[in-house]
């Protein structure tokens, strides 16, 4: 096997122009199956990261909504909200790779004073962790996030919204360390949150966040509407985590088995268009890929068969000496293999070059597609075997005198 392989590499600096022009098809072909592969997994990498801010990696755990309705006479039974300690001890128990945020509307009617500067009474005041802010999406325009220590002792201390920032304070003024009042109490600003916008599925801009435990202290005693949002790392895993959280969250609230959940839990569909998108265009670049090379196979065993005819008299020698059709067929094999692999490099090279200039064009984050230069490789050597498989078996079985006679 060695020896025919260097006798290809042989064969190759031997016919060097020829070779190089076969290699350099089967060049092509890679460079467009592992580019536009590389540039679709570029794409769906910065999907995952983009959609992830829309929720495409995250689902809720809710209150069960209590419509109190009856059907057949029966009344809806009324299931109890999620309690403070049950969320966070879901928080601590939830082991799966995750960051899960909590939240709680304190009031949607507040008004933030400082000094004689005061906003409208329309304000959303949500009592929140630390992760809140990650699982969110949100972006500080000054200041920072709410520590650890923080939430765990509940400071008083807010981040504000812009459109509450701008309400209060002139443009020449440091909001942070500054101290504001809302529904009689004080809390010092740590942290302006970036304009969000209008698109967003709340109005963060009109909003102020505070530590739950706060919240809940200034709730007095009406119970809060505990909200979990889990965002998982790998988008792929949202399924089976959800799984692991609805088995916590019943262990938990301890649900009977075979009794329904007693808590909600949703999750978001645009993971699942993100999914069939992806899958679209992953399709589609295979077809490209798929078509190229079928072209490179095609001219490939051309050639091929060019080389046989012209090393007819070769091959005689070889017979004549001893060698069986097999060795035959199997020298002209490995040596368009070789040739595949040569042109096939090249290709994969060229690919992820092509493949991350285009996905940089579009904005898109450069990837290393290690899985696409794997199959570059495999599809190579698949390429090199069909283009050099008629060629090799019409030499094997070439008559050894006729061939002598050849030229």
């Amino acid at each position: 096997m060695l020896e025919n392989i260097l006798e290809g590499l042989r064969s190759i600096k031997a016919n060097l122009l020829r070779s190089i022009l076969t290699a350099v098809i089967v060049t092509f072909g890679i460079t467009a199956l592992v580019g536009s592969l590389t540039a679709v997994d570029g794409i769906g990498y910065t999907l995952n990261e983009s959609l992830a801010s829309l929720g495409a990696n995250t689902f809720d755990i809710n209150s069960k909504r209590n419509r109190g309705s009856s059907q057949g006479g029966v009344k809806e039974k009324n299931y109890k909200p999620l309690q403070l300690n049950e969320v966070q001890r879901f928080i601590d128990l939830y082991k799966l790779p995750a960051n899960i945020s909590l939240s709680a509307e304190l009031t949607g009617i507040a008004e933030v004073k400082r000094g004689s500067k005061k906003t409208n009474p329309n304000i959303t005041v949500n009592g929140i962790n630390s992760d809140y802010v990650y699982v969110k999406s949100l972006n500080f325009e000054k200041g920072r996030n709410f520590s650890e220590l923080e939430i765990q002792f509940g400071a008083k201390a807010v981040i504000l919204g812009k459109k509450v920032s701008d309400a209060i304070f002139d443009t020449n003024e440091e909001p942070v360390g500054s101290q504001v009042s809302f529904k009689g109490t004080q809390f010092r600003v740590i942290g302006v949150l970036a304009e969000k916008g209008n698109l967003a599925e709340d109005n963060y801009d009109n909003m102020v966040l505070i530590p739950v435990l706060v919240a809940n202290q200034m709730a007095s005693g009406r119970g809060l509407t505990y909200d979990l949002t889990v965002a998982v790392s790998d988008p792929s895993q949202v399924d089976m985590a959800m799984g692991e959280a609805t088995g916590l969250m019943r262990s938990i609230r301890r649900d009977q088995v075979g009794k329904p959940n007693s808590f909600d839990l949703d999750k978001s569909d645009t993971l699942s268009n993100l999914n069939n998108l992806m899958s679209i265009i992953t399709w589609v670049g295979l077809g490209i890929g798929f078509v190229t090379l079928l072209g490179s196979s095609i001219a490939l065993m051309n050639i091929m068969l060019v080389s046989v005819t012209e090393r007819t008299r070769e091959v005689g020698v070889r017979k004549a000496l001893g060698a069986t059709p097999s060795k035959i067929r199997q020298q002209f094999i490995i040596e368009a293999i070789v040739v595949c692999l040569l042109g096939g490099i090249a290709g994969i090279i060229l690919g992820v070059i092509a493949g991350n200039a285009l996905a940089g064009v579009m904005n898109m984050a450069f990837v290393l597609p290690w899985l696409w230069i794997m199959v570059g490789l495999v599809v190579c050597v698949g390429v090199g075997l069909l283009s050099g498989y008629y060629p090799a078996n019409k030499a094997s079985k070439l008559d050894p005198i006729e061939s002598l006679r050849f030229e």
